[in-house]
Parts: structure tokens; C-alpha cells; sequence
């Protein structure tokens, strides 16, 4: 009995020194797709317990694509996403309602890639072929953009779903004959493919819209404009500290995606980190919005899509939540 009483008591006492258990509050992520070296830092940090000492309780969701994060992103389903920001500006013009808050691509991540075998040379070869990627691959929407800037007719290829693990066998076997993918993985095609391999990035055309940022829904946000701005400061501070040392941060991801290998998720960040790099990531603040940039980005797909409204596009994110202090390192 004695003890009892002496656990009840050590047990008020702690109580008292401790305080309430504070609730988290909940926050739900989706990502563009399944996860990737890109996506390692937001596990680090959850590893780390860095959303949680910040009241966050994030649960992170791999996704189908950057138009149906955004999609889910601008309904509510999920408060906060990652999609391309050309393709959540389309969204954001059919009514979705959501705001940029933290690039993570500075710079464009697409590629499409051919083998030279095929009779493909470059992409003026492109119409009569397939190109496979899944539906709601951010190349497909942006895909008139690109058509248009190489002046081939927009309808002159035709699109074969595939899931993101299916591109890879799909083109190897040659069911499809050209795919779209980020330019994270371009080391494991040069391996895999060797001199067969053709490729253009987007960029090289001089097509260089903003890649992969995160978006929150605009209500949301307003009504938890602290939880966003925590939100926004650990995954900044977690993207810099990978940027350091990708180590532990490739650990994390393997600890929370089955099927992936290490020496690929080095080679990948390796290249996510070019993406993340610009001169305004890197003197001013990383994953800063330049406003200029925002408007061409907003400008290109306007010009290449028949947008169901317009809008501002400086109401269409905001670099408030990003610290100053943590920079990009140049690459």
C-alpha cells in the first residue's frame, strides 16, 4: 500500500512539473509521387522529431502524381502537397484552392529520354511515337508547352499510362518509346541504357519553369498560418542540414520506403540538389520564390494553356515563412 501511494504521489508530481500533454495538431502531406531522394528530408526531420517539437503531427501520403496532389491539395483533402508549380497554376486556375509556400526545384526537373536505336535522334522526331508516363505526370500537363516550343503538332504522340515503376521495364522492353521523368534519376538510364541513351532537358530548350514546391490549401492556411509557418521552418531547416550530409537522410527514407536502394537515393539527391540551386536559392534564401521567375513560369503556362480564369500570380504564393539565414549551397 505504501508504494502505491508513493507512485501516486511521484506520479502528481510529475504532473505538476510537466504540465499537460499538449496536442499536436495534425497535419496531413501528400506527396507528387511515391517516395524519392527528394523526398528525404521531410523524413529526417519526422525521424528526428523535429514536426512534433514544433506541435506538428505530420502523416505523409505518396501521391499519384503533381496534378492530383494539387487537386487534393486545392479540395482539402490534404492541407499541404508537392506538385510542380506550373501544373498547380493550371490547377489554381480550374478553381483549386491553394498557395506555393517553399520550392523545392528552382529549376525545371524534366527530361524525356529515347534510345537511339529507336530512330529517334531528338525530340523533332517524337511525333508517330508513344511516350509513357502516368496520367497525371506533370510532363503530360505541361506537355503542349513543350510541343509547341520545338514546333511539333501537339496531338502527334500518343500517351500510354504507366505507373512510375512501370516506366523503367516499359521502355527497356520497348512497349513505349520515349518517357518522361525528373532529372533525379538520370544517372541509374546513363547505367542502364549507356550510349543508346537519348535525352534533352527541358531547360536546354529554353523551357525553365519552376520545378517541385510545396502547396498548402489557401483556407487552410489562413486559419493556421502558425502551424504553416512551423511546417515551413523545419523542412527548410531539414532540406539544409541533407544538403550537408545526405547520409542520415537516405537512412530515414529507406527506413520509411521499402524497395529502394541506397547508392541510387546518393546518386538522386545528387541531382536534386542542381535543381535546388539558382542565384535566388542561393543568395537570398533556399527554397525562395524569385518573383520574376514566379510571373515567366505563370506567363508560360498561360501561353500554352486555354486557363478557365486568370489570376495574379503573386497571390498564388508567398515567401514569408522562409528564414533568410539558411541559404542553398551553390553547386
Amino acid at each position: 500500500m505504501r508504494r502505491f501511494f508513493f507512485a501516486m504521489a511521484v506520479a502528481g508530481a510529475l504532473a505538476l512539473v510537466c504540465g499537460p500533454a499538449v496536442a499536436l495538431e495534425p497535419l496531413s502531406l501528400v506527396l507528387n509521387w511515391t517516395p524519392g531522394a527528394d523526398h528525404s528530408p521531410i523524413y529526417y526531420a519526422l525521424d528526428h522529431g523535429w514536426y512534433a517539437e514544433a506541435g506538428i503531427e505530420l502523416s505523409v501520403k505518396s501521391g499519384k502524381g503533381s496534378a492530383m496532389a494539387a487537386q487534393q491539395v486545392g479540395a482539402g483533402a490534404s492541407q499541404i502537397g508537392i506538385s510542380e508549380v506550373g501544373t498547380a497554376f493550371v490547377a489554381r486556375s480550374k478553381g483549386a484552392d491553394l498557395v506555393a509556400v517553399m520550392a523545392i526545384y528552382a529549376n525545371t526537373p524534366f527530361v524525356f529520354y529515347w534510345k537511339e536505336s529507336s530512330g529517334i535522334k531528338g525530340p523533332k522526331d517524337f511525333p508517330g511515337h508513344t511516350i509513357g508516363n502516368p496520367p497525371g505526370d506533370a510532363a503530360r500537363v505541361m506537355w503542349p508547352a513543350f510541343a509547341q516550343t520545338i514546333g511539333i503538332p501537339v496531338n502527334s504522340v500518343t500517351f500510354v499510362n504507366l505507373s512510375p515503376a512501370g516506366k523503367m521495364p516499359a521502355f527497356a522492353a520497348g512497349t513505349v518509346d520515349i518517357i518522361s521523368d525528373f532529372y533525379n534519376g538520370h544517372d541509374l538510364k546513363v547505367q542502364t541504357f549507356g550510349k543508346d541513351l537519348g535525352y534533352i532537358r527541358w531547360s536546354q530548350i529554353g523551357l525553365n519553369p519552376y520545378g517541385n514546391a510545396f502547396v498548402v490549401n489557401a483556407d487552410y492556411m489562413k486559419a493556421h498560418r502558425g502551424t504553416i509557418a512551423r511546417f515551413v521552418a523545419v523542412t527548410q531547416r531539414a532540406y539544409a542540414a541533407c544538403v550537408k550530409d545526405v547520409a542520415p537522410c537516405i537512412d530515414a527514407l529507406l527506413n520509411h520506403a521499402s524497395g529502394l536502394k541506397r547508392a541510387q537515393m546518393v546518386e538522386q539527391w545528387n541531382r536534386v540538389k542542381e535543381l535546388m540551386a539558382d542565384k535566388t536559392t542561393t543568395t537570398i534564401a533556399l527554397g525562395y520564390f524569385d518573383p520574376a521567375r514566379m510571373q515567366q513560369t505563370y506567363d508560360l503556362v498561360k501561353t500554352y494553356f486555354k486557363l478557365p480564369t486568370t489570376f495574379d500570380p503573386s497571390a498564388a504564393y508567398v515567401n514569408d515563412f522562409l528564414s533568410k539565414e539558411i541559404k542553398m549551397e551553390p553547386q
